[in-house]
Protein backbone atom coordinates (compact mmCIF):
# COMPACT_ATOMS: atom_id res chain seq x y z
CA UNK A 1 0.00 0.00 0.00
CA UNK A 2 2.98 2.31 0.98
CA UNK A 3 4.68 1.97 -2.67
CA UNK A 4 1.28 1.89 -4.46
CA UNK A 5 0.86 5.89 -2.37
CA UNK A 6 4.04 6.63 -3.41
CA UNK A 7 3.39 5.83 -6.90
CA UNK A 8 0.13 8.12 -6.77
CA UNK A 9 1.92 10.99 -5.21
CA UNK A 10 4.56 10.62 -8.01
CA UNK A 11 2.05 10.32 -10.59
CA UNK A 12 0.28 13.56 -9.63
CA UNK A 13 3.72 15.64 -9.98
CA UNK A 14 4.07 14.66 -13.58
CA UNK A 15 3.31 17.69 -16.29
CA UNK A 16 0.32 17.84 -18.17
CA UNK A 17 0.99 16.13 -21.79
CA UNK A 18 -0.73 17.43 -24.79
CA UNK A 19 -4.21 17.33 -24.98
CA UNK A 20 -4.27 16.65 -20.78
CA UNK A 21 -5.85 20.23 -19.95
CA UNK A 22 -9.02 19.57 -20.79
CA UNK A 23 -9.12 16.86 -18.79
CA UNK A 24 -7.26 18.81 -15.95
CA UNK A 25 -9.38 21.44 -15.96
CA UNK A 26 -13.28 21.97 -17.82
CA UNK A 27 -13.92 18.93 -19.61
CA UNK A 28 -13.68 19.75 -23.22
CA UNK A 29 -14.44 24.23 -22.27
CA UNK A 30 -15.95 26.12 -24.98
CA UNK A 31 -13.66 28.52 -26.76
CA UNK A 32 -14.70 32.45 -27.05
CA UNK A 33 -12.22 34.43 -29.78
CA UNK A 34 -12.88 37.90 -29.77
CA UNK A 35 -10.60 39.65 -32.22
CA UNK A 36 -10.84 43.63 -32.83
CA UNK A 37 -9.50 45.11 -35.66
CA UNK A 38 -6.84 48.30 -35.93
CA UNK A 39 -7.03 48.32 -31.55
CA UNK A 40 -3.29 48.78 -30.53
CA UNK A 41 -2.60 48.79 -26.81
CA UNK A 42 -2.43 52.25 -26.68
CA UNK A 43 -6.61 52.04 -27.17
CA UNK A 44 -6.96 49.66 -24.20
CA UNK A 45 -7.24 51.08 -20.26
CA UNK A 46 -5.86 48.19 -18.73
CA UNK A 47 -2.31 48.23 -21.06
CA UNK A 48 -1.63 52.43 -19.93
CA UNK A 49 -4.13 54.46 -22.42
CA UNK A 50 -3.97 58.00 -21.30
CA UNK A 51 -6.58 58.54 -23.78
CA UNK A 52 -8.97 55.76 -22.65
CA UNK A 53 -8.36 55.80 -18.94
CA UNK A 54 -11.13 54.08 -17.40
CA UNK A 55 -12.84 54.06 -20.50
CA UNK A 56 -12.90 50.42 -21.72
CA UNK A 57 -14.53 48.72 -17.98
CA UNK A 58 -15.70 45.66 -20.04
CA UNK A 59 -12.35 44.42 -21.31
CA UNK A 60 -10.56 45.12 -18.22
CA UNK A 61 -12.65 43.18 -16.41
CA UNK A 62 -11.36 40.70 -18.31
CA UNK A 63 -7.78 41.13 -18.04
CA UNK A 64 -8.67 42.03 -13.93
CA UNK A 65 -10.02 38.48 -13.37
CA UNK A 66 -7.57 36.69 -15.93
CA UNK A 67 -4.29 36.54 -17.69
CA UNK A 68 -3.17 39.59 -19.70
CA UNK A 69 -0.07 39.32 -21.89
CA UNK A 70 2.06 42.09 -22.23
CA UNK A 71 4.36 40.51 -24.99
CA UNK A 72 1.84 38.99 -27.76
CA UNK A 73 2.40 39.93 -31.59
CA UNK A 74 0.57 39.31 -34.62
CA UNK A 75 1.20 40.65 -38.31
CA UNK A 76 0.60 44.65 -39.11
CA UNK A 77 -1.94 43.87 -41.42
CA UNK A 78 -5.63 42.43 -41.31
CA UNK A 79 -5.50 40.30 -43.94
CA UNK A 80 -2.05 38.04 -43.03
CA UNK A 81 -2.60 37.94 -39.03
CA UNK A 82 -5.92 36.32 -40.35
CA UNK A 83 -4.22 33.52 -42.35
CA UNK A 84 -1.67 33.31 -39.87
CA UNK A 85 -3.98 32.56 -36.78
CA UNK A 86 -6.51 30.04 -39.13
CA UNK A 87 -3.19 28.02 -39.99
CA UNK A 88 -0.79 28.41 -36.97
CA UNK A 89 1.69 29.00 -39.74
CA UNK A 90 3.83 31.85 -41.04
CA UNK A 91 2.88 33.48 -44.37
CA UNK A 92 6.48 32.46 -45.76
CA UNK A 93 5.10 28.88 -45.83
CA UNK A 94 1.16 29.26 -46.61
CA UNK A 95 2.02 32.45 -49.23
CA UNK A 96 -0.54 34.73 -47.13
CA UNK A 97 1.75 37.68 -46.47
CA UNK A 98 0.34 40.82 -47.54
CA UNK A 99 -3.50 41.93 -47.40
CA UNK A 100 -3.38 41.20 -51.43
CA UNK A 101 -2.12 37.72 -50.65
CA UNK A 102 -3.66 36.52 -47.71
CA UNK A 103 -6.18 34.57 -49.85
CA UNK A 104 -3.81 32.46 -51.61
CA UNK A 105 -3.38 29.74 -48.55
CA UNK A 106 -6.36 27.15 -49.25
CA UNK A 107 -8.63 25.49 -47.14
CA UNK A 108 -7.96 21.80 -49.02
CA UNK A 109 -3.85 22.55 -48.74
CA UNK A 110 -3.42 24.34 -44.95
CA UNK A 111 -4.78 23.14 -41.43
CA UNK A 112 -7.20 24.86 -39.71
CA UNK A 113 -8.11 26.50 -36.32
CA UNK A 114 -12.25 25.42 -36.91
CA UNK A 115 -11.63 22.45 -38.39
CA UNK A 116 -9.74 21.23 -36.15
CA UNK A 117 -11.79 21.70 -33.31
CA UNK A 118 -14.82 20.40 -35.37
CA UNK A 119 -13.06 17.48 -35.74
CA UNK A 120 -12.67 17.25 -32.25
CA UNK A 121 -16.49 17.40 -31.32
CA UNK A 122 -17.37 21.44 -31.52
CA UNK A 123 -19.90 23.33 -33.23
CA UNK A 124 -17.78 25.98 -34.48
CA UNK A 125 -19.26 29.85 -35.76
CA UNK A 126 -18.06 33.15 -36.37
CA UNK A 127 -19.42 36.41 -36.90
CA UNK A 128 -17.83 39.24 -38.22
CA UNK A 129 -14.62 40.16 -41.05
CA UNK A 130 -13.61 37.88 -43.79
CA UNK A 131 -12.29 39.77 -46.37
CA UNK A 132 -9.13 39.13 -46.99
CA UNK A 133 -9.15 35.65 -46.42
CA UNK A 134 -9.80 33.29 -49.69
CA UNK A 135 -12.97 31.09 -50.27
CA UNK A 136 -15.80 31.11 -47.14
CA UNK A 137 -15.69 30.28 -43.89
CA UNK A 138 -17.34 27.33 -44.12
CA UNK A 139 -14.46 25.87 -46.43
CA UNK A 140 -12.33 26.16 -43.31
CA UNK A 141 -14.71 24.69 -41.26
CA UNK A 142 -17.15 27.12 -39.45
CA UNK A 143 -20.68 25.28 -39.33
CA UNK A 144 -22.59 28.61 -39.03
CA UNK A 145 -21.02 32.16 -40.00
CA UNK A 146 -22.17 35.38 -40.66
CA UNK A 147 -20.23 38.08 -42.55
CA UNK A 148 -19.64 41.26 -45.05
CA UNK A 149 -20.31 40.38 -48.77
CA UNK A 150 -18.05 44.07 -49.62
CA UNK A 151 -14.39 44.28 -49.06
CA UNK A 152 -14.79 47.62 -47.87
CA UNK A 153 -15.80 49.13 -44.51
CA UNK A 154 -19.03 47.37 -42.74
CA UNK A 155 -20.87 49.50 -40.63
CA UNK A 156 -24.73 51.04 -41.70
CA UNK A 157 -25.20 48.72 -45.17
CA UNK A 158 -28.61 46.68 -46.31
CA UNK A 159 -27.40 43.39 -47.05
CA UNK A 160 -24.62 40.67 -45.36
CA UNK A 161 -24.18 37.44 -46.12
CA UNK A 162 -25.31 34.50 -43.67
CA UNK A 163 -24.50 30.79 -44.21
CA UNK A 164 -23.49 31.60 -47.74
CA UNK A 165 -26.52 32.83 -48.60
CA UNK A 166 -26.89 37.02 -49.00
CA UNK A 167 -29.40 38.78 -47.03
CA UNK A 168 -31.34 41.86 -47.94
CA UNK A 169 -32.47 44.29 -45.25
CA UNK A 170 -35.54 46.61 -45.95
CA UNK A 171 -33.42 49.57 -44.11
CA UNK A 172 -30.16 50.21 -43.11
CA UNK A 173 -28.35 47.58 -40.35
CA UNK A 174 -25.63 48.30 -38.06
CA UNK A 175 -23.80 45.47 -38.61
CA UNK A 176 -21.61 44.16 -36.06
CA UNK A 177 -25.23 44.58 -34.22
CA UNK A 178 -25.94 41.99 -36.59
CA UNK A 179 -23.23 40.23 -35.56
CA UNK A 180 -23.93 40.21 -32.32
CA UNK A 181 -27.70 39.04 -32.61
CA UNK A 182 -26.40 35.79 -34.97
CA UNK A 183 -23.80 35.19 -32.05
CA UNK A 184 -25.78 35.51 -29.24
CA UNK A 185 -28.18 32.94 -30.76
CA UNK A 186 -25.25 30.85 -31.33
CA UNK A 187 -24.86 30.73 -27.91
CA UNK A 188 -28.11 29.66 -26.82
CA UNK A 189 -28.47 27.18 -28.99
CA UNK A 190 -24.83 25.35 -28.39
CA UNK A 191 -24.91 25.86 -24.56
CA UNK A 192 -25.56 22.01 -24.46
CA UNK A 193 -22.75 21.64 -26.69
CA UNK A 194 -18.71 22.45 -26.63
CA UNK A 195 -18.04 25.34 -28.88
CA UNK A 196 -15.95 27.49 -30.74
CA UNK A 197 -17.08 31.09 -31.54
CA UNK A 198 -14.85 33.11 -33.49
CA UNK A 199 -15.63 36.89 -33.28
CA UNK A 200 -13.81 39.22 -35.65
CA UNK A 201 -15.65 42.20 -35.17
CA UNK A 202 -14.74 45.24 -37.65
CA UNK A 203 -14.67 47.41 -35.26
CA UNK A 204 -12.49 49.83 -34.50
CA UNK A 205 -11.88 49.48 -38.50
CA UNK A 206 -12.15 52.78 -41.17
CA UNK A 207 -14.11 54.38 -42.28
CA UNK A 208 -14.84 55.65 -38.63
CA UNK A 209 -18.46 56.28 -38.93
CA UNK A 210 -21.48 56.80 -35.50
CA UNK A 211 -22.49 54.07 -33.61
CA UNK A 212 -25.91 53.29 -32.69
CA UNK A 213 -25.15 55.11 -29.21
CA UNK A 214 -22.79 58.45 -30.85
CA UNK A 215 -25.13 61.46 -29.57
CA UNK A 216 -26.34 64.01 -32.42
CA UNK A 217 -24.25 66.97 -33.19
CA UNK A 218 -21.25 64.25 -32.51
CA UNK A 219 -18.27 64.82 -35.15
CA UNK A 220 -15.36 62.76 -34.38
CA UNK A 221 -16.36 59.36 -33.79
CA UNK A 222 -13.09 57.21 -32.89
CA UNK A 223 -13.90 57.30 -29.20
CA UNK A 224 -17.54 56.30 -30.55
CA UNK A 225 -15.98 52.76 -31.82
CA UNK A 226 -14.08 52.52 -29.06
CA UNK A 227 -16.52 52.80 -26.62
CA UNK A 228 -19.00 50.31 -28.84
CA UNK A 229 -16.13 47.35 -28.98
CA UNK A 230 -16.19 47.43 -25.58
CA UNK A 231 -19.70 48.06 -25.07
CA UNK A 232 -19.70 44.62 -27.55
CA UNK A 233 -17.15 42.59 -25.26
CA UNK A 234 -19.49 43.29 -22.03
CA UNK A 235 -22.73 42.00 -23.96
CA UNK A 236 -20.53 38.23 -24.92
CA UNK A 237 -19.22 37.80 -21.78
CA UNK A 238 -22.50 38.58 -19.94
CA UNK A 239 -24.44 36.21 -22.37
CA UNK A 240 -21.87 33.38 -21.23
CA UNK A 241 -22.67 34.18 -17.40
CA UNK A 242 -26.16 34.21 -18.02
CA UNK A 243 -25.64 30.91 -19.57
CA UNK A 244 -23.72 29.36 -16.70
CA UNK A 245 -20.71 28.86 -19.14
CA UNK A 246 -18.32 31.03 -17.70
CA UNK A 247 -16.05 28.40 -15.70
CA UNK A 248 -16.52 26.01 -19.26
CA UNK A 249 -15.45 29.00 -21.35
CA UNK A 250 -12.00 30.10 -22.34
CA UNK A 251 -12.17 34.34 -23.62
CA UNK A 252 -9.96 35.23 -25.62
CA UNK A 253 -9.73 39.08 -25.88
CA UNK A 254 -7.23 40.58 -29.05
CA UNK A 255 -6.30 42.59 -32.15
CA UNK A 256 -5.47 41.90 -35.66
CA UNK A 257 -2.68 44.30 -35.59
CA UNK A 258 -1.43 47.70 -34.32
CA UNK A 259 -3.73 51.13 -33.89
CA UNK A 260 -4.71 52.85 -37.77
CA UNK A 261 -2.80 56.09 -38.31
CA UNK A 262 -6.16 58.34 -37.04
CA UNK A 263 -5.64 56.80 -33.88
CA UNK A 264 -2.22 56.64 -33.73
CA UNK A 265 -1.63 59.85 -33.74
CA UNK A 266 -3.64 61.18 -30.96
CA UNK A 267 -3.14 58.15 -28.62
CA UNK A 268 -0.36 57.76 -25.35
CA UNK A 269 0.79 55.07 -23.38
CA UNK A 270 1.60 56.51 -19.88
CA UNK A 271 2.17 59.63 -21.35
CA UNK A 272 4.35 58.41 -24.18
CA UNK A 273 3.26 57.14 -28.01
CA UNK A 274 3.83 53.80 -28.85
CA UNK A 275 6.46 53.39 -31.84
CA UNK A 276 4.95 52.24 -35.34
CA UNK A 277 1.12 51.80 -36.05
CA UNK A 278 -0.96 49.63 -38.52
CA UNK A 279 0.88 48.96 -41.49
CA UNK A 280 4.72 49.72 -40.29
CA UNK A 281 7.50 47.27 -38.85
CA UNK A 282 7.73 48.68 -35.78
CA UNK A 283 6.73 47.82 -32.68
CA UNK A 284 3.49 49.26 -32.41
CA UNK A 285 2.60 47.67 -35.85
CA UNK A 286 2.12 43.86 -34.49
CA UNK A 287 2.02 44.75 -30.54
CA UNK A 288 -1.21 43.52 -29.63
CA UNK A 289 -3.61 43.45 -25.75
CA UNK A 290 -3.95 39.96 -25.60
CA UNK A 291 -6.12 38.82 -22.89
CA UNK A 292 -6.86 34.95 -21.67
CA UNK A 293 -10.12 34.62 -19.05
CA UNK A 294 -11.31 31.19 -18.16
CA UNK A 295 -12.88 31.43 -14.57
CA UNK A 296 -11.53 28.86 -11.66
CA UNK A 297 -8.36 28.45 -14.09
CA UNK A 298 -6.96 31.45 -14.90
CA UNK A 299 -5.26 33.35 -12.29
CA UNK A 300 -7.33 36.74 -11.42
CA UNK A 301 -5.04 39.75 -12.14
CA UNK A 302 -1.79 37.95 -13.29
CA UNK A 303 0.37 39.30 -15.94
CA UNK A 304 2.31 38.02 -18.08
CA UNK A 305 5.50 38.91 -20.03
CA UNK A 306 6.28 35.53 -21.88
CA UNK A 307 6.44 36.10 -25.71
CA UNK A 308 3.52 34.76 -28.04
CA UNK A 309 2.81 35.43 -31.57
CA UNK A 310 -0.77 34.42 -33.36
CA UNK A 311 0.60 31.02 -34.94
CA UNK A 312 0.28 29.77 -30.87
CA UNK A 313 -3.40 30.01 -31.24
CA UNK A 314 -3.87 26.75 -32.90
CA UNK A 315 -1.35 24.43 -30.76
CA UNK A 316 -3.04 26.06 -27.79
CA UNK A 317 -6.83 25.59 -28.29
CA UNK A 318 -6.06 21.98 -29.38
CA UNK A 319 -4.24 21.24 -26.39
CA UNK A 320 -7.10 22.48 -23.90
CA UNK A 321 -9.52 21.23 -25.96
CA UNK A 322 -7.92 17.42 -25.90
CA UNK A 323 -8.52 18.14 -30.65
CA UNK A 324 -5.53 16.26 -31.83
CA UNK A 325 -3.44 18.46 -34.42
CA UNK A 326 -3.34 18.25 -38.05
CA UNK A 327 -1.04 15.35 -38.94
CA UNK A 328 2.18 15.67 -41.41
CA UNK A 329 2.06 19.19 -41.42
CA UNK A 330 4.54 21.68 -40.20
CA UNK A 331 2.94 24.57 -37.11
CA UNK A 332 4.94 27.26 -35.98
CA UNK A 333 3.24 27.71 -32.58
CA UNK A 334 3.86 26.81 -29.17
CA UNK A 335 1.05 26.40 -26.81
CA UNK A 336 0.73 28.18 -24.03
CA UNK A 337 -2.12 26.32 -22.13
CA UNK A 338 -0.04 25.85 -19.02
CA UNK A 339 0.45 29.63 -18.51
CA UNK A 340 -3.73 29.81 -18.44
CA UNK A 341 -3.13 27.38 -15.66
CA UNK A 342 -0.41 29.05 -13.62
CA UNK A 343 1.90 26.64 -14.70
CA UNK A 344 5.63 27.85 -16.63
CA UNK A 345 5.30 25.98 -19.59
CA UNK A 346 7.58 26.02 -22.24
CA UNK A 347 7.78 29.65 -23.07
CA UNK A 348 8.97 31.48 -26.62
CA UNK A 349 12.60 32.56 -26.83
CA UNK A 350 11.19 34.72 -29.28
CA UNK A 351 8.75 35.79 -32.11
CA UNK A 352 8.75 36.58 -35.66
CA UNK A 353 6.65 39.19 -37.68
CA UNK A 354 6.23 38.99 -41.50
CA UNK A 355 5.11 41.54 -44.42
CA UNK A 356 5.57 40.91 -47.50
CA UNK A 357 9.34 40.77 -47.97
CA UNK A 358 10.29 42.62 -44.58
CA UNK A 359 10.35 40.81 -41.37
CA UNK A 360 11.76 40.65 -37.89
CA UNK A 361 12.41 38.53 -35.08
CA UNK A 362 11.97 39.36 -31.56
CA UNK A 363 13.82 37.86 -28.21
CA UNK A 364 13.46 39.09 -25.00
CA UNK A 365 14.50 42.45 -25.08
CA UNK A 366 16.21 42.29 -28.98
CA UNK A 367 15.08 42.98 -32.43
Amino acid sequence: MKRLMTLLGCALLLPLLPGQLAAAGAAKPNILFILADDYGLDGVSCYGSDRFKGKTPNIDALAKSGLRFERAYCTPLCGPTRALLMTGRYGFRTGGLTNQTAGRPSSKDEPSVARTLKQGGYATGMAGKWRQMGETPGDWGFDEWLTDPTAGGWYWKTSYTKNGQLVETKQEVYCPDACMEFTLDFLRRHREKSFYFYYPTHLIHGPILRTPDSKPGTKDFYDDNVAYLDKQVGQLVAEIDKLGLREKTLIIFSADNGTARFGADRSLINGRQISGQKGTMLEGGAHVPFIANWKGVTSAGKVSKDLVDFSDLLPTFAEVTGAKLPPGVKLDGRSFAPQLKGERGNPREWIYVQLGAKWYVRNEGWK
